[in-house]
């Protein structure tokens, strides 16, 4: 064995791959930050909302984010390298981010998906470079992924198992040191609740890890929209077994509990149905003049609902919630109300709730 081809070997992977990580934090260097909106309340009810604009990446949503965590951590564990096939279970804005930095990289990657995701996730994957693995049978996207990863050679990144411990959670600018920076200035600087949904569960852990290292009061509420197994498993204490049948709503709530879902950082649960995520996610685009997407609505439920109760406890203070990603992405879906009424959905009842908590600041019991 030659033992200097291998040195030589190793120097070069490691070069690559200090070179590859320069790469990814240029990339975060020039993205800065995303903005903070205010979203207009009145000011006599003494409570301030907020959205952190994740729809403001290069990528257009907040997973971003964790993509680019997911491949600084691949690359620092070493298990990627100059000739490595990038591989991840994703029919969404997960698999868009990825193939953006796969790409940056000059590295393959490839989206395995259900065969029945529409052509216009399909189209944004491809058009960051990234390539569609579709499996007829949905229940088999992780399995097919891991096996073709193992096939090729390659990394799955499994976005559901290293979400959690991907990002640093204590600091080095992520989501949530962010929010308490930007909220610096601002009347209530430290959010009495942030509000999320959850997909990886990623995003809840890393925010409610911080409140907790920071010593800070904020709580960390978790939305869930319908056919999730999240909430499922939170009304039956069991975060082992609960499977659901999944969520209309893009970007959250899945059917099974993913291993990077830490419920013990979740200080309350709130279970939204899908007609009250497109409600609100109509109703804030009119307010704010853009298009959301679906998970923002559910997010936008869930902080309008504990700003109700805040009101009714005669408390003061903030809350700040996501836009994850902008509607633009769902002109054919969530916009569109010939699908929503294929759907079987009806809005005007969750809408209705919506103009009154506007009016007056209350919530039905």
């Amino acid at each position: 064995m030659d033992l200097t081809k291998l040195d030589r070997s190793d120097n070069v992977a490691r070069d690559w791959a200090r070179d590859a990580i320069a790469l990814v934090e240029a990339d975060a260097n020039r993205s800065a930050d995303t903005h903070l909106l205010p979203y207009p309340l009145p000011i006599s009810w003494g409570i301030d909302l907020y959205l952190k604009d994740e729809s403001s990446h290069p990528t257009g949503s907040l997973k971003h984010r964790l993509a680019r965590s997911l491949f600084l951590y691949a690359l620092c564990n070493g298990w990627i390298g100059p000739q490595t096939t990038v591989v991840e279970a994703s029919s969404g804005s997960t698999a868009v981010s990825e193939a953006y930095f796969a790409r940056m990289l000059g590295l393959p990657f490839i989206a395995v998906m259900p065969a029945a995701t529409s052509p216009e996730k399909i189209s944004l994957i491809e058009f960051q470079g990234g390539r569609c693995h579709l499996v007829t049978d949905a229940t088999q996207v992780v399995p097919e992924a891991r096996r073709l990863a193992a096939d090729l050679g390659g990394h799955f990144m499994d976005q559901f198992t290293y979400a959690e411990r991907a990002t640093d959670w204590r600091g080095n600018n992520n989501i949530a040191e962010s929010i308490h920076s930007q909220l610096a200035l601002e009347r209530h600087p430290v959010p009495a609740w942030i509000v999320v949904g959850a997909g990886t569960g990623g995003t809840s852990a890393t925010i409610g890890r911080y409140a907790r290292y920071r010593r800070l009061d904020t709580r960390v509420c978790v939305v869930d929209p319908e056919g999730s197994a999240f909430w499922q498993a939170y009304i039956a204490g069991d975060w082992a077994t609960v499977t659901g049948r999944g969520s209309r709503i893009e970007g959250i709530g899945r059917p099974r509990v993913e291993p990077s879902f830490l419920p013990s950082v979740v200080d309350r649960m709130i279970h939204v149905p899908d007609a009250a995520s497109l409600a609100a996610m109509r109703a804030g685009s009119a307010t704010l003049g853009r298009r959301l997407g679906g998970s923002t609505g559910t997010n936008l439920w869930g902080a309008f609902r504990l700003i109700a109760e805040m009101r009714a406890a005669g408390r003061t203070g903030s809350v700040v919630t996501l836009i994850c990603d902008g509607g633009e992405r769902y002109a054919d879906t969530y916009y569109s109300d010939d699908w929503v009424a294929a759907q079987g959905l009806e809005l005007s009842p969750y809408s209705g709730v919506i103009e009154r908590f506007m009016d007056g600041g209350d919530w039905p019991g």
